[in-house]
């Protein structure tokens, strides 16, 4: 497995993968009146794994799918469908919000399920939106069962996922296989998230498939490495949500009868496991390209750490700071505060090893402030993308880090949520 396929980059949504449906609408859980009920269906039997938030508290649908993992240990076969609604996070809800989580796993078997055999253990369950408010069953299970499924239907199931996302947020990606239905093996999927996004996982919901056929132990560990250095390396306020869940099911559609799925020892996975990457850091991406209320997009890039752990704690240090966020805002080239937040970090650190560069522009050398132009440091923050760069001159560890400055209209929009 030393050669490195290419990978095709395509346009769509999850529906972009052979054998699954999507479909959305509104049942009235958002005052707007806007999209707040959707569904994915795999027309055969898949195989799913997930992660999810690491906040101590997580709500009724997360939940309810770790249970379903964890009965065989991270990789569940026969999941058939991915229901949600956005407008309520049935978090903090109690007992009452665990079964009211199983009542929209009840209600799609019942509806959009049924045609298709779809048993209700069989459902995951995703929900987004106000904490510490009970469903409204009476709205959202009438909704679920009225959903309309399709291949045509992706564009309304992720309309249906956004809260306060400005735009869709869909990623897919393809390679050849020999002896595949069609040639070529899809993985495609779609999310939301524009805030209370913070390293291992936020307030998002990530649903990827593929059509390819995966052991469940194998397609638990690719996913896991693909969050790693995807949604986990994604920081808009440092806030962990109750919510984030990604969901991946692949239902070997595209596989040739007889033919062994992939458990991380075939030629295959390579590819695969690159469409995953790929897909997975599209969704991340565009999430902090849509933070509320950006207006940049920033990357952190630490090379030379001691360890990948170590650049991945202190690129999402850095892009999660405060100060930082607001000097990108401004365009104030102050690089003491990429620095103060390398040094908190955590990470092994020798500040007068420490390099710092702007865009093109290196600001700190050994430590020291080199005798660069302000003027061209403070241009390179202020385009639409700014590129931050720290090397720590201390081993080969290297990592990335996503987020967006702060605004005045991120304030405004979490001043009023509920109300």
């Amino acid at each position: 497995m030393t050669d490195t396929p290419q990978i095709e980059v395509v346009e769509g949504d999850i529906t972009a993968v052979q054998g699954f449906l999507a479909g959305g609408d509104r049942c009235g859980l958002k005052p707007s009146g806007r999209k707040d009920v959707g569904a994915i269906l795999s027309e055969r039997p898949a195989m799913a794994a997930g992660t999810f938030t690491t906040n101590k508290v997580k709500a009724a649908p997360v939940l309810l799918c770790q249970e379903a993992l964890a009965r065989v240990g991270g990789g569940v076969s026969h999941a058939r469908a991915i229901v949600f609604n956005s407008g309520n996070a049935n978090a903090m809800t109690g007992a009452a919000g665990l079964a009211n989580a199983r009542r929209m796993q009840a209600a799609f078997a019942e509806g959009p399920g049924s045609r298709y055999g779809v048993r209700p253990e069989e459902v995951f369950v995703a929900s987004t939106g106000v904490i510490g408010v009970p469903l409204d069953m009476g709205k959202l299970v009438p909704g679920i069962r009225a959903l309309a499924l399709s291949r045509e239907g992706g564009t309304a199931a992720v309309q249906a996922m956004m809260t306060t996302d400005t735009v869709p947020k869909t990623a897919a990606a393809r390679f050849a296989v020999a002896g595949a239905n069609g040639g070529a093996v899809t993985v495609a999927g779609m999310a939301k998230g524009a805030a209370m996004i913070a390293p291992h996982m936020a307030t998002m919901l990530a649903f990827v498939g593929t059509d390819a056929a995966v052991e469940g132990a194998y397609l638990q560990k690719a996913l896991l490495h693909a969050v790693q250095d995807s949604f986990n390396m994604i920081i808009i306020d440092g806030d962990m949500s109750t919510n984030d869940t990604t969901l991946l099911l692949a239902n070997g559609a595209a596989w040739a009868p007889g033919r062994e799925p992939l458990d991380g020892s075939q030629p295959e996975c390579v590819p695969f496991e690159q469409a995953l990457g790929h897909v997975c850091l599209g969704l991340a991406q565009a999430m902090a390209r849509d933070g509320e209320g950006a207006t940049k997009f920033v990357e952190v890039r630490v090379d030379g750490a001691a360890s990948d752990a170590d650049a991945r704690t202190v690129a999402r240090a850095i892009a999660g700071s405060t100060l930082l966020k607001a000097a990108v805002l401004g365009a104030d080239p102050n690089w003491g505060r990429i620095a103060c937040a390398a040094g908190y970090a955590g990470a092994a650190l020798d500040p007068d090893r420490l390099e710092v560069t702007i865009g093109r522009v290196r600001v700190v050398e050994a430590g020291l402030a080199t005798d660069y132009d302000q003027g061209a440091a403070a241009a390179e923050m202020q385009g639409k993308e700014v590129r931050l760069g720290v090397h720590l001159h201390l081993g080969g560890g290297s990592a990335t880090a996503w987020g967006c400055d702060l605004t005045p209209e991120y304030v405004r929009l979490n001043s009023d949520y509920t109300t």
